[in-house]
């Protein structure tokens, strides 16, 4: 796992991806700024106009709890588009990633895996809904989570297992989905699950690195590719005679 992990570094920044990066980096500060803004303009109605709405609809025995969440929103507002462009970036990364999926896993194959069989290119529309799937998970796990970020850190915790978890599960899948069909990448990635979510912590760790987890899209697509190769195990018949076919994950 340590070494599929240096392998996609290394791999992000040599030329032949470079472009792929450039291009996802344009793509994630467009969706950052779009959704961030979006997202200062919600939390900016909820903690005024939402607050009164709530109470009419819930009664007055809802007052004390409604001006709580109230003032842990208007906290959140506060902090405007930095807040949002962090709260969001696990879920940017999610839809970039669609756009890349096979640009990153096929540059991966051909260098590291070049005798192997090729996968095959995903259709946009299924890598897309993945990719929307996932960042609206994040986003709904996230709302859930914040109120506890003010209870001594809890909700980061919550935050860090959610995302790598969330984002271990839709890199994995895109990987395996270009050699079987999706209900076949998902039955492997439920059979797989520690490994994927130990994997996932991988990802979470970088996209919790600002600036650096502009390039999620390409680590974790780039490192699902090498988990996928290492779960499935070499082909019978690329091993050599007598060489043991287990494949060690760490």
């Amino acid at each position: 796992m340590l070494d599929a992990a240096v392998k996609a570094l290394t791999q992000i920044l040599s030329p032949p991806m470079r472009s792929i990066l450039w291009r996802s980096i344009a793509l994630a500060l467009v969706l950052i700024t779009v959704l961030a803004i979006g997202l200062q303009r919600l939390l900016s109605w909820l903690a005024t106009s939402g607050e009164g709405w709530a109470e009419a609809m819930l009664g007055p025995n809802f007052q004390t709890p409604l001006n709580v969440l109230s003032w842990i929103v208007s906290v959140a507002a506060g902090f405007g588009v930095v807040f949002g462009a962090v709260f969001l970036m696990p879920a940017i990364t999610s839809l970039v990633a669609s756009f890349f999926v096979d640009d990153v896993a096929e540059h991966v194959e051909l260098e590291y895996y070049p005798a192997e069989r090729p996968g095959v290119a995903l259709p946009l529309g299924v890598a897309m809904t993945e990719g929307v799937k996932t960042a609206l998970l994040t986003i709904l796990v996230y709302l859930i989570a914040l109120p506890f970020v003010f209870f001594a850190g809890v909700g980061f915790l919550a935050f860090f297992i959610a995302t790598a978890w969330l984002l271990g599960r839709e890199y994995f899948e895109l990987a395996a989905m270009r050699f079987r069909p999706p209900a076949e990448a998902k039955a492997m990635r439920k059979d797989n699950a520690a490994v994927i979510f130990t994997a996932g912590l991988f990802i979470a760790a970088f996209v919790s690195i600002p600036i650096v987890n502009l390039a999620t899209p390409l680590f974790g697509m780039a490192f699902m590719v090498h988990m996928h190769k290492r779960l499935s195990g070499p082909r019978p018949e690329l091993i050599e005679p007598g060489r043991k076919t287990s494949v060690p994950i760490i």
